[in-house]
C-alpha cells in the first residue's frame, strides 16, 4: 500500500527497491569546459554501491571517485568531484540529475577523460541513453532522505534551503539584467514523469561576453551553440531559439536535482534556490550532513510490510 509521504511519486515496486541498469549505456562527446573528447560507459552495479565514477585513463593513482557530498571539490560553473589522490571528474550534474530522476541508485560510470560530455547541454540525452539501457530492480530496499527540520544557507542575496515536505519539491528563482532572461521562477512537485516533461530538455546557458575570460582560465573550451544557450546582451543567439520561454530557470532546477543527488539517496523534502548555483547547492548539502537532527533515513519497503502486517 502507498505510504502518505510517497504520494506524488511514481509509487511502484521500483520506487521501494533499489535499481541499477539492465545493460551498459555507452556514449561519447566533448567536455564543456575541457573541450576534450571523452568516451563513457555507465554500467550496472551491485546494491548499496551508490554512484561511482572511474577514470579509466588514470593508471598510476586511485582512479575511483565515489559520489558523496564530501567528494565535491569545486563548484565554479559546474560540479567537480575528487578523491584523496586528487583524481577528479567534472560537470557531473546533468548525468546525476538523470540518474536521480530515473531512480538509478547504483551505477559505475567509466570515462576515459576528466569531464562528463556535455551532449546538448541538458539531461535529455542521458535520459534517452538510460532508457535504452533499461533498469533492473535489485533485492534491496531503497532509502530516502527525509528532511525533518529546515536547513538554509545564505550568501548575500543568494539563498538555498531544504524544508520538510510530503514528497520531493523543487523551486528556483533567478534574475538577470538581460531582458532575454529577466526574472524567472519555477516551482514543481518532482518525480520521474515531471522531470521528463518539465526539466530534462532544458539546456545550460552562458553570456557571449564571458566566453573569452572563461577560456583564459581553462573553462568553456568545448562550449558552443550546439551545447548551450548563448546570450549576447538582450538576444539569444541560437538560431533555433529557446525550447521553453523559461528554459533558463528550469535548467537551474535541473542542476539542483543533480547537485542534491550527491547525498546518495532521493530526498523527501522541498528544495528552494534563489539566485543560487552549484556552490550554494553543495553548501546546503554539506549543512544538511552537519545537521543529523534535520533529517532521517526512511525505508518505505520495510514500512509498507509493517503497514500490511498491521492491516492484516
Amino acid at each position: 500500500m502507498p505510504l502518505p509521504f510517497l504520494e506524488g511519486f511514481d509509487v511502484t515496486i521500483a520506487s521501494l527497491q533499489q535499481q541499477t541498469l539492465a545493460s551498459p549505456a555507452i556514449f561519447a562527446g566533448l567536455g564543456l569546459h575541457t573541450g576534450q573528447h571523452v568516451r563513457v560507459a555507465v554500467r550496472p552495479a551491485a546494491a548499496w554501491s551508490g554512484i561511482v565514477f572511474v577514470r579509466t585513463d588514470v593508471t598510476d593513482l586511485d582512479n575511483r571517485v565515489p559520489v558523496s557530498g564530501e567528494a565535491v571539490v569545486q563548484t565554479q560553473l559546474g560540479t567537480v568531484i575528487g578523491n584523496a589522490d586528487k583524481v577528479t571528474v567534472s560537470t557531473i550534474e546533468h548525468l546525476m540529475a538523470a540518474l536521480c530522476a530515473l531512480g538509478i541508485d547504483n551505477a559505475v560510470v567509466e570515462l576515459d577523460g576528466p569531464e562528463v560530455p556535455i551532449m546538448d547541454g541538458s539531461s535529455e540525452p542521458f535520459v534517452q541513453l538510460l532508457d535504452r539501457a533499461g533498469r533492473r530492480r535489485q533485492d534491496a530496499p531503497r532509502r530516502y532522505i527525509e528532511i525533518t527540520a529546515p536547513i538554509e544557507v545564505v550568501d548575500g542575496d543568494k539563498r538555498a534551503s531544504l524544508t520538510p515536505a510530503d514528497g520531493f519539491e523543487v523551486a528556483f528563482e533567478i534574475a538577470f539584467a538581460s531582458s532575454a532572461i529577466g526574472r524567472q521562477r519555477v516551482d514543481l512537485h518532482m518525480n520521474e514523469a515531471a522531470f521528463r516533461k518539465e526539466l530534462s530538455n532544458c539546456r545550460t546557458f552562458g553570456f557571449l561576453h564571458e566566453v573569452e575570460a572563461l577560456r583564459r582560465i581553462g573553462l568553456a573550451r568545448g562550449g558552443s551553440m550546439d551545447n548551450a544557450v548563448v546570450i549576447d546582451g538582450d538576444r539569444v543567439l541560437n538560431p533555433e531559439g529557446l525550447r521553453r520561454r523559461d528554459e533558463f530557470v528550469r535548467h537551474k532546477a535541473l542542476d539542483a536535482i543533480g547537485d542534491l543527488y550527491v547525498l546518495g539517496a532521493p530526498i523527501i523534502g522541498r528544495f528552494e534556490g534563489i539566485l543560487a548555483g552549484h556552490g550554494l547547492n553543495n553548501a546546503v548539502v554539506r549543512e544538511l550532513m552537519a545537521r543529523p537532527d534535520a533529517w532521517r533515513i526512511r525505508v518505505p519497503a520495510e514500512e509498507t510490510v509493517m503497514d500490511m502486517a498491521r492491516a492484516g
